[in-house]
């Protein structure tokens, strides 16, 4: 692995891999985090501009044309606290890869009539995420579990805000945040000595002073149930807590609790809920782990006669951990160092685990995970359960009127 920082600040991570692609990630430090209850969803109204034309490439078509005729993906994400874009081609179009995507992050143009032509495409996306219950049910969830964080806020923004967000608002906020000083480049493929490609690509991007967000202190978890009603066909629920960043030694232990109750089919909460009682169709667990903050929950949807039941059964199972043996951790680590080996194989999620890792610290911390996971003993395993999942609860449910 190669890691440099240029003079303005970029932040470069290169990882050569005998594959024949390869994957420029570009990770932006700025997410529905940054961002304030009156203008929620800039961040990822910005995503979408800077797919809409360059002086150099005028328009959409031109750029998403340029990757796809050579067989290659263009694509992007808005998360709490990252906007990433990568592309993914052949390991011999690396050059146009790299020109392409230096200069959609550089050189955006916020053409008044494409961000009206945007601003309807990401009111749309907003509807849809506000219309699926298996994607809303995350909305309420956090908006419930957080108090103070931004994270209690939906990343694609809402109705009103979107609606009124200007043109000068949406060139602000790019330039407060899109700066090289603020973003990590992960390359990971069959390449070359490209040290010096990237540095010229960037070498007029000029860095600036950065703002950091100020720390909020979020209050300790407290037990909320909180339901609407829909007319829908069965019902949505999400039990959850409030835990750690990734930086802190819990959220590994976490992660094997989530192995243990929810890897698959095999895990302990799919197995007692769907194949042995047949309560749900849809059962997981999720475990969120960021820069600032963490949650984990359980989540699936049943006939609203079931919710009394299900919630019996979770909060049973967080129980008992209380017992868990060394074979279950064993199989439990298994699943994860697999899973671990298996995504890192990819070119495009290993470049995301880069940048995710660089933006936190260090790069390099990715090839610790599975040293940390096989450290994990059945004692930390019950200190974090008793300790993390107990009896206050934040429980959101999506109710079927009937």
């Amino acid at each position: 692995m190669i890691r440099k920082t240029f003079k303005n600040g970029l932040k470069v991570i290169i990882e050569k891999k005998p594959v024949e692609t390869v994957t420029i990630h570009v990770s932006v430090n700025v997410g529905s985090n940054n961002e304030t209850p009156d203008n929620n969803g800039i961040s990822h109204f910005v995503e979408h501009m800077l797919f809409e034309g360059t002086k150099k490439r005028p328009d959409a078509r031109v750029i998403s044309n340029e990757i796809e005729s050579i067989g290659g993906e263009l694509n992007a994400y808005t998360s709490n606290e990252r906007t990433c874009f990568y592309v993914r081609v052949p390991k011999n179009h690396f050059n146009r890869g790299i020109d392409i995507i230096s200069d959609i992050i550089q050189n955006p143009i916020f053409d008044n009539r494409k961000i009206e032509k945007e601003r309807k495409i990401v009111l749309k996306e907003i509807k849809l995420h506000m219309d699926e219950p298996r994607f809303y049910q995350w909305i309420l969830f956090q908006s419930t579990l957080f108090e103070k964080l931004p994270a209690r806020m939906p990343v694609y923004g809402t109705v009103n805000n979107v609606k009124s967000i200007t043109k000068k608002e949406l060139l602000d906020y790019y330039d407060k945040y899109y700066l090289p000083n603020n973003m990590v480049i992960s390359i990971v493929g069959k390449v070359g000595n490209i040290v010096g490609i990237v540095e010229e690509k960037f070498k007029y991007f000029k860095k600036k002073k950065l703002i950091e967000n100020r720390l909020i202190k979020e209050p300790k978890q407290k037990k909320v149930i909180k339901r609407e009603k829909r007319k829908i066909f069965s019902s949505y629920l999400v039990l959850g807590y409030k835990t750690v960043p990734r930086t802190n030694r819990d959220s590994y232990v976490l992660d094997i609790i989530k192995a243990i109750l929810g890897r698959g089919q095999s895990g302990k909460i799919f197995d007692e809920i769907r194949n042995k009682k047949g309560l749900a169709y849809e059962v997981g667990v999720h475990h969120e782990v960021c820069s600032r903050y963490g949650f984990f929950a359980v989540y699936l949807n049943t006939d609203k006669r079931n919710i009394k039941e299900v919630v019996r059964i979770i909060t049973n199972e967080f129980k008992k951990l209380e017992n868990i043996t060394d074979k279950e951790i064993k199989e439990a680590k298994g699943f994860l160092i697999g899973q671990h080996i298996l995504k890192n194989e990819d070119t495009k999620e290993r470049a995301d685990e880069l940048g995710f890792w660089e933006g936190i610290k260090d790069a390099r911390l990715s090839d610790e995970y599975i040293r940390k996971i096989k450290e994990i003993k059945v004692n930390d395993i019950k200190r974090i359960a008793k300790k993390y999942l107990t009896e206050k609860y934040v429980l959101t449910i999506i109710e079927q009127e009937k």
